[in-house]
Order: C-alpha cells, then structure tokens, then sequence
C-alpha cells in the first residue's frame, strides 16, 4: 500500500453539470475504510444511472492501496448510458502504477451471460452424454481385446503367467470376501421368504415361498447380488490401485522396462475375479437359501425338512447353472471396466475419486444390463 505522511477519512463529492457528473475522491481510499468506500460506490451507481459521467477526480487521494485502485476502477464503469468508461484524473504520480495494474484485470466489463433455448440446451448435453456413453464403451471394447491378446500370449508362453499375483488377488477378491458375500446373501434370502409368506398367506399358498425363493435366488438374485456387492467391492478397489499406479507413473516405468502393463498388472486380477465370482455365487446362493429355509420355519411354521423336499420339486440342476453361467461374464466386465477406468485417471487425487466412482457406477449398470440380455437369451432357448 502506497501512503501520504497526512491520512484522513475518505470521501466521494458528486458534480453534476450539463447532464454529466463528475466524482472527485479524496482521503485514504484503503481496505481499512472498506464498509464507507462500497457505500460510496453503491451511491454513485444509483445517482449516475441516467447520466453520463464525465470524469473521476483523484487529486484528493492521499493513501491508496489495491482494494482502493479496484474501486476506483470501478467507478469509472458506474455510468448505465453508452459511451467509453469515465477517466481517472489528477492521480498523483505514486499512485499511477498501482492504478494502472489494477485497472488492467479490474476494469474489463463482463460481457453479459448468453441466453440459451432450453431446448438447445437438453439438446446439447444428450449429445454430450451420448458421445460419452460411446467413448466409454469404445474403452471398455479395447479392454476387452487387450485382455483377449495378453491371455492368448500367456497361452503360448504359460511361464509369463503372474502366479503369484493371481493368487494373492484371488485371495483379496474371494476367501476375504465370503464373510460379506454370505451375511448379505442371508439376509436378502430371509427378506425374499418373509415378505412371500406373508402375501401368499393370504391365499393358502405359503407353500410357493420355495418355489420362488429357490427360483429367485439361483437363476437371478444370488449371482445379481453377488455380482453387485464384488463390482462396489472389489472393482473400485482395482480402480484405484492402478489409478494410484498411473498418478505415480509406475505404470509408464513398466513399460519403459519393456513389460506389458496389461499383462503384468491386469490379467492376474481379472482371472482372479473370473475364478472368484462363481465360488462367491454359489456360496452367496447356499446362504441366501438357508435364510429363506429359517424364516420359513420360524415365522411361516414349516419345517426344514418339508422345505427341503418342496425345493427339490420346485428347482432343477438348469436353475443352477443359468446363475453359474452369468457369473464369469459378469467378472469379466466388473474387471475390464475396473481396470479400464484405472487407466484413464490423470495425475490429481480428484481424478483418481471420480473415475473410482464411475467405475462402480458403470460395473453396475453393465451387470444389471448383462443379466437381463442373458434372461432374454435363455427364455429363448427355453433354458
């Protein structure tokens, strides 16, 4: 801040002559008077709508630092008719630098916002996310082929093939997962069996509870639930330690050092999650089916061994394995969605959290989707 040896309050005297005013400031125009200057400055907005104003007179002024400049350039825009901005005048030479500075950023009028059709705008963000939604799927279909063409050359070469690696992730994805995989399972069979019992109560037919708890949880809600618990689970797990590899360029490194990033750090964890998901599933589909049998008999009074014998009439070996088929394509796309959106995070951990999130979102929406093109195709085939 420049200064005077004499300080004292600031002030704003308003001219008016021939139509146009002219403002002349005086006094310490600091931060320090800050409430007096912003009411000066809402002052002469309002007396110089209408009017032209001619010139902004700084003669006065005897402290001056860059909340003051800012002000005073301000003032020379306060005007509401056209023409060019107002000048400052008579500012004393130790001032003019400062001002000048000031005036450069502050000083530019904002050109007004730009008025858009409603319907341009939806318009425009479809297409925004229509781009995006194919952008995503071109990544996910190049992950696909990268992890085809890394398995094939490990094929040829089985010696390259991560082990170690496979089994440690194996590990991670599968045995440290059957606790949650089993609690959640249970309860959702449990939940399944109350609520049929206590709708189809009302009709005499608390016996069809098995059929459709059996039904439900092997064909759709074991492997769906699974699937659904491992992509939240495990999938933005894989997310973010490649994205954490990528911000720290361990990944550039290993292919400096001639490996194939895709090889070494994505096909062990999708062949541990394409082994894991139908271990889990079928664990996830026993325990799912043991809660439905305990509600059954402690609230709906039907003892385990009729259950039992109910379920075996009421499912087949091919409910089984229309669940036991979906899981591994649904590992394979929680992984290559995992692994593809890894690769995109940027160097920044805000980066690294959104593209976690995605992933997710998008393993999610991709299994949801992928179980219903497998509904369809086995109520085709009559499977």
């Amino acid at each position: 801040m420049l200064r005077s040896a004499a300080a004292r309050p600031p002030s704003l005297v308003q001219t008016e002559l021939n139509g146009s005013i002219s403002l002349a400031a005086a006094g310490s125009w600091t931060a320090a008077n800050v409430h007096e200057l912003e009411r000066f400055i809402e002052e002469a907005r309002a007396t110089c709508g209408g009017h032209r104003l001619a010139a902004v007179g700084a003669g006065g002024i005897t402290e001056l630092d860059t909340f003051g400049a800012t002000l005073l350039s301000q003032l020379t825009l306060v005007s509401s008719t056209a023409g060019p901005p107002a000048r400052i005048v008579d500012l004393e030479d130790r001032f003019v630098d400062l001002y000048a500075q000031v005036h450069r950023f502050s000083a530019v009028p904002h050109a007004p916002a730009e008025r858009h059709n409603d319907l341009v705008v939806r318009l425009e963000a479809l297409g925004k996310a229509t781009v995006s939604a194919i952008h995503d799927l071109a990544s996910l279909a190049a992950m696909l082929g990268q992890i085809c063409v890394a398995f094939t050359r490990t094929l040829l070469r089985p010696s390259s093939f991560r082990l170690t690696s496979a089994v440690h992730h194996l590990d991670r994805v599968a045995w440290q997962a059957v606790p949650i995989i089993l609690l959640i399972t249970f309860l959702i069979g449990a939940i399944i069996a109350q609520q049929g019992i206590f709708h189809f109560r009302k009709f005499g037919a608390d016996e069809y509870v098995v059929d459709m708890v059996g039904i439900l949880v092997l064909r759709e809600i074991g492997v769906l639930i699974v699937a659904i618990m491992v992509a939240g689970r495990s999938g933005s797990s894989y997310t973010a330690e490649l994205g954490s590899m990528k911000m720290r360029e361990e990944i550039d490194a290993l292919q400096t050092m001639g490996l194939d990033p895709v090889e070494v750090l994505i096909l062990p964890r999708v062949i541990a999650l394409i082994i894991a998901l139908p271990i889990l599933t079928f664990l996830g589909s026993m325990s799912a089916l043991y809660g439905g049998e305990l509600v059954c008999w402690l609230y709906g009074g039907m003892a385990p061994d009729i259950f039992i014998a109910r379920l075996k009439e009421a499912i087949s070996i091919t409910h089984f394995k229309v669940g036991m088929i979906k899981s591994p394509f649904m590992a394979l796309v929680i992984g290559a969605v995992a692994c593809a959106q890894g690769l995109k995070v940027k160097g920044s951990s805000e980066s690294l959290g959104l593209e976690t999130t995605a992933s997710v979102v998008k393993a999610i929406f991709l299994v949801i989707v992928l179980d219903g093109v497998f509904a369809i195709f086995f109520a085709s085939i009559d499977m």
